[in-house]
């Protein structure tokens, strides 16, 4: 990668102050392919690009950023700068734009990656550790986000229309960022597009990754720059996972399918901006005039609507979002099975095999076998290294909550599979495998049930499905459940798990996370309670998600719950993350889980929040 990918999470922070060598010389920056005799900025030799080499010009470090694109707007006010640790990440902006004769008031919310476009100011803002820290390679933090939820409140009080503009790497992966709650804020954001009274327009302007990218992307319409990319993981992060190394990550780039032009195919993109006289960093001023003509035709388009037609269309809009097949009865029935992992207690002992890799404080094997009541009470997690010895299955759960044999899986989501709409290497295959060792269609299931005879609508999913990523499916059946729960006017109960989304999919599977906040939204507006169960792990699009909805119980010593992984976070910082990290009781410390349930517990705990809520 190019150097002034400072900001880039990719790569660590110590390497990226080492390579910091600038000659004074230099005017311009320019990609390896940019140096090469026959490429011209035409239409032509950009499509004949590597899609790696799209990538790399999506963060083009000369790309116009959000601060660039203020002069298309009159009025321009900051508001809600403060100094807080990476909130310069996202600036907020009163603003007025023109459009067929009218003036129409707005807030803009934009992601600006760096400190400017301007090559030669930012060789010597990297000399500056300050500032280097200060924008904190490009990646916002809860700060950030805190401050893009009070802007879409104060648009909402007076009246303007939001405009949000996306250009970043991912969120911030740190202990400090987790310990702020980035999860819950990230979700927070996009709770608060989905309930927005005002329209919502977002614009992809250069590189929008991951969960930094959708926490702003759950708009009434999303349009992007035509040389943009939008994606839920690095194609350098896609590669390393599925072929243990980032040499292909090209490959990596194109079966993500993560360009602009991929983006309006598969229909996560409603429109896409030209950049017609060339790349946004050779010719700005076009790229800003263009910008303007199409934001402000959508402004007018969606700036008539009444507030009930907001929502209205919102509803449709996001309806439709995602893809899936469906299967038949004949297919189900030749897999499908209840798995249960509870541990029981074994019939003729009290004590249970303590697991192999069993190592104390000072590194000492520890191979004595471990008292089952114990075990149950800290609710399968080892006392003495903190293994887990089961993650319980989505059959489990509903045989732990609803009445026995009163659960009813809905005809509506039972027939809903997963599509591979990409052709992702082996994707097909490890969904007939997750199928034959799960018993389940998908990694989630819906369906009806009774909790100590009140009548409930219940999402559970299973971990060893696919680690439970959040997918086009899930999307869809979370969904139907909440349109079942409000027309049976019932309560809803989600149990979370999973490791983020998934990125087999690509960018659509993140894409349904704004679906389901909306369709989560519409319970709580239709008066009825929305509890979310927070399983062990709970993390990335899992967590941004449901998971971060309704009345969250937390499970008894549960762990691995936040954004980033505790892996993710050590590689990147460099430094062990501290004891207790991501568990229940760290959350309780931090003052993010308030309610807190062992397995065991978990019925008697729901129904004491449905008996006392107010079902209208």
């Amino acid at each position: 990668m190019f150097f002034l990918n400072w900001w880039n999470p990719s790569i660590t922070p110590t390497k990226n102050l080492r390579t910091i060598t600038v000659k004074h010389t230099v005017k311009q920056f320019l990609l390896p392919f940019e140096k090469k005799e026959h490429f011209s900025y035409s239409a032509e030799s950009i499509e004949n690009l590597s899609e790696f080499e799209k990538y790399q010009l999506s963060f083009h470090p000369e790309r116009p950023k959000y601060l660039d694109y203020l002069p298309v707007f009159d009025n321009v006010s900051e508001c809600l700068q403060n100094d807080l640790h990476g909130s310069c990440l996202i600036q907020t902006h009163r603003a007025e734009i023109s459009h067929g004769g009218k003036t129409w008031p707005v807030m803009l919310i934009g992601q600006q990656s760096g400190p400017t476009s301007d090559f030669e100011e930012l060789k010597w803002v990297m000399k500056d550790h300050h500032q280097v820290v200060r924008w904190n390679h490009g990646m916002p933090t809860p700060a950030a986000f805190e401050k893009a939820i009070e802007a879409i409140a104060i648009a909402e009080s007076e009246n303007r229309i939001v405009i949000t503009m996306i250009d970043t790497a991912g969120a911030d992966p740190t202990e400090e960022s987790e310990s702020g709650g980035i999860a819950w804020k990230i979700g927070r954001c996009m709770q608060a597009l989905a309930e927005s009274t005002v329209p919502t327009i977002s614009v992809i302007l250069n590189r929008g990754c991951s969960g930094g990218a959708i926490a702003l992307t759950g708009c009434d319409t999303v349009l992007a720059m035509e040389n943009s990319t939008y994606l839920v993981i690095s194609p350098e992060a896609c590669s390393s996972i599925l072929f243990r190394t980032r040499e292909k990550a090209n490959f990596a780039a194109e079966i993500s399918q993560i360009t602009a032009k991929k983006g309006l195919k598969n229909h996560i993109i409603d429109e896409i901006i030209p950049e017609s006289a060339g790349p946004a960093h050779r010719f700005p001023n076009e790229a800003r005039e263009s910008f303007r003509e199409v934001v402000g035709r959508w402004i007018e388009k969606l700036g008539s609507e009444t507030m009930d037609g907001v929502f209205e269309r919102r509803i449709k809009r996001w309806h439709v979002i995602g893809q899936w097949d469906t299967t038949t009865e004949e297919a189900i029935l030749s897999y499908e099975k209840t798995v249960y992992n509870f541990l029981h207690k074994p019939p003729k002992n009290r004590f249970v095999f303590r697991h192999k890799r069993c190592r104390n404080e000072h590194n000492r094997h520890v191979a004595d076998p471990v008292l089952y009541s114990k075990l149950l009470a800290d609710n399968f997690v080892c006392d003495t290294c903190g293994h887990r010895y089961v993650r319980l299955t989505a059959h489990d759960y509903i045989g732990l909550i609803v009445d026995e044999d009163s659960f009813r899986e809905h005809p509506e989501t039972r027939y809903i599979v997963d599509r591979d709409i990409l052709n992702f290497p082996d994707y097909s295959d490890k969904i007939v495998e997750a199928r034959e060792k799960n018993g389940m269609s998908t990694a989630l299931i819906t369906g009806n049930g009774l909790l100590d005879g009140h009548e409930v609508v219940i999402c559970a999913t299973s971990f060893g499905f696919l680690g439970g990523s959040f997918c086009m499916s899930t999307g869809e059946k979370i969904w139907q459940a909440c349109r079942i729960a409000i027309e049976n006017r019932v309560p809803l109960i989600i149990q979370a798990a999973g490791g983020g989304a998934r990125m087999h999919e690509g960018c659509s599977s993140m894409v349904s996370l704004p679906k389901i906040h909306l369709a989560i939204s519409r319970v709580q507006k239709a008066g009825l309670p929305v509890i979310t169960i927070v399983t062990d792990p709970t993390l990335g699009g899992v967590a941004i998600g449901f998971g971060s909805r309704g009345i969250r119980i937390f499970e008894h010593n549960a762990g691995n719950i936040g954004f980033s992984g505790k892996r993710v976070i050590e590689q990147y910082t460099g430094k062990d993350t501290s004891k207790g990290f991501q568990t229940t009781a760290w959350l309780e410390t931090k003052g993010f889980a308030s309610l807190v349930a062992h397995p065991l517990l978990l019925k008697a705990r729901i129904r004491e929040i449905i008996e006392a809520y107010p079902i209208l």
